[in-house]
């Protein structure tokens, strides 16, 4: 496999999952070099309302997902942690560049599943996702590896006779026909892929008040935010807001994402906006919302986030066959800490449109 100066050398480990189904916080050391939100954003400047599902009438969102198709497999804790790291490379995409990109980048969740240590359809760890993407040196584009919900210690269905192993063709292939009309797959050895930056958490203590305004400053700034709740309260969820006092404190075995918040018209309670990854028959559209400050199915007790390193934005084209590949060229991510002027503009721009949202079109991307 040729490795360039983006990409690191990745390991061809494959190590078994150890506890079944559940999304596994395991707390890791984040690798943060750039200063957190709340350390230059004032709560009370944050607005009443603030989602990346409509930011002026544009979604910053990447495609819904859903993990149990083509068939069963507990990968919430790659799906959460891919799809809030697409999400912040859209995010920044669209911010850091006037020309407004059309196509989404959407990140191999297969890839980890095949080369991820410690994590497979039966439980893993957001953290240990973010910190091998960041470790191996690249995820590729789901493009080059499709999700079909298989790991190593997969026993159902087709999963047995799927190869599952961390290899050159199961980080990025292609499939042909030759002149004889039989067809064959081979590995693609330089291919569109997204690196990590930094990665990092947040863990609840006593004062609630102050997670929320950590978890909102994250999510204000940089986008989505992975969070740990308990699947199983939600499996009958019917839509509306969440706030049973059943709830408070649960304990958790499921990863989702936090997109943003919002507030009852009825109650003014604020509560959060969270995407699943079981589909859009789900909830709300694939959504779900809780009520904020009280830790309902655990939610603000562990938040993991990541910063994009950097992302292909081209490539010298490889052949339909996959050969004759060319090195890509980056476009790398520049963290709002390094422009803090910026999101104090965003704020004060927040507090003066309808629903808190910032403006449809300004001077400059935002």
């Amino acid at each position: 496999m040729k490795l360039y100066s983006y990409f690191l050398l990745f390991s061809a480990l494959r190590i078994a999952s150890l506890v079944k189904g559940q999304d596994l916080h395991i707390p890791t050391s984040d690798s943060r070099t750039h200063l957190l939100p709340i350390e230059y954003i004032n709560p009370d400047d944050l607005p009443i309302e603030f989602t990346w599902q409509n930011v002026g009438g544009t979604s910053f969102l990447t495609k819904m997902l859903n993990q149990h198709i083509p068939q069963y497999c507990g990968s919430c804790w790659a799906h959460s942690s891919m799809s809030s790291l697409a999400d912040r490379i859209k995010i920044a995409r669209l911010l850091q560049s006037k020309e407004k990109y059309s196509t989404d980048i959407n990140l191999s969740i297969q890839f980890l599943l095949n080369c991820g240590t410690h994590m497979s359809c039966l439980g893993g760890s957001a953290l240990r996702a973010f910190k091998f993407v960041k470790e191996n040196g690249f995820v590729p584009f789901d493009t080059c590896l499709n999700y079909f919900a298989c790991s190593s210690d997969s026993t159902e269905g087709f999963c047995p006779f799927v190869d599952t192993t961390c290899s050159p063709i199961n980080t990025c292939k292609t499939c042909s026909r030759d002149e004889y009309g039989v067809g064959h797959c081979k590995a693609i050895d330089v291919f569109p892929n997204a690196t990590i930056a930094e990665y990092g958490s947040y863990e609840l203590s006593d004062n609630i008040e102050e997670q929320v305004n950590k978890i909102k400053s994250e999510i204000f700034a940089r986008g989505p935010v992975k969070a740990s709740v308990n699947g199983t309260a939600i499996a009958n969820y019917k839509g509306g807001i969440i706030s049973d006092v059943e709830y408070e404190n649960s304990g958790h075995n499921h990863g989702v994402v936090i997109v943003g918040w919002g507030q009852s018209k009825n109650t003014r309670k604020q509560h959060w906006i969270v995407r699943n990854s079981w589909g859009e028959y789900f909830g709300e559209l694939g959504f779900f919302r809780v009520e904020i400050g009280r830790n309902l199915l655990g939610i603000e007790s562990h938040i993991a986030w990541a910063t994009p390193g950097g992302w292909s934005i081209n490539n010298v084209p490889c052949n339909e066959d996959g050969s004759d590949c060319s090195i890509l060229n980056f476009e790398f991510y520049k963290d709002p800490s390094e422009n803090i002027a910026l999101i104090k503009k965003r704020l004060k721009e927040s507090l003066l449109v309808k629903n808190n949202q910032l403006p449809a079109a300004s001077d400059e991307v935002w």
